[in-house]
């Protein structure tokens, strides 16, 4: 089912392509200027979707010039995934710790889900920015894995030091692969089924 932005908290309604801001231009520096952009990249991105957003367009309706966005951004699909991760859900990695090995593995997996399923509230007929946001999330998910791994050694949960660390990638590339098929949705019950048999193979690592 294709989403739309107001499906997600924080997102902000739809407007028309292009569209003028209203108000009296005064001239606007860093996190002020930084705000319109990602502002107008999100409602050029709602309203035009990705195919036809231009960095001319938000430029244009953020009332500043090109290389105002290229000073910050060295692409149309980073500025994109920016207004994204400000609108919707990060796309970096952040500190998850429940206190178990599981619990983390399960909310991990579920922050991947999110930042993914953030694709879906524009048309992008070439899966561009859909790919570009499975990478950025795969890339989160390794990296929150990995610390996840650690803590559970920590605690003494596993044995960290016979568990290598591309265990750390087994449920982050199962979530990976099954998004990418996007043939069905990855429900909660999809990622508590790779969380168990991910722990399983850890553990059972761990006793060899």
């Amino acid at each position: 089912m294709t989403m739309t932005g107001n499906d997600f908290p924080g997102a902000a309604p739809m407007a028309g392509a292009h569209q003028a801001r209203s108000g009296p231009s005064t001239r606007r520096r860093g996190a002020v200027l930084e705000r319109a952009i990602l502002d107008a990249a999100w409602d050029e991105l709602t309203a035009a979707g990705y195919a036809q957003v231009t960095m001319a367009g938000i430029a244009a309706r953020a009332g500043t010039n090109k290389a105002a966005l290229y000073r910050r951004w060295p692409n149309r699909t980073e500025l994109l995934a920016a207004a994204i991760a400000r609108r919707i859900v990060p796309l970096a990695a952040s500190p998850v710790s429940t206190g178990s090995l599981r619990g983390d593995v399960i909310a991990i997996l579920g922050a991947m889900n999110d930042r993914c399923r953030a694709a879906t509230i524009v048309p992008d007929p070439g899966g561009e920015l859909a790919a570009y946001l499975l990478r950025r999330a795969a890339a989160a998910g390794f990296e929150e894995m990995g610390l996840a791994l650690s803590r559970a050694g920590q605690r003494g949960e596993i044995d960290a030091a016979s568990v290598s660390t591309q265990f750390a990638r087994i449920p982050v590339n199962v979530l990976h692969s099954e998004l990418c098929l996007g043939t069905t949705p990855v429900t909660d019950q999809l990622i508590t089924e790779i969380t168990e048999t991910a722990l399983a193979l850890v553990k059972g690592a761990g006793r060899r």
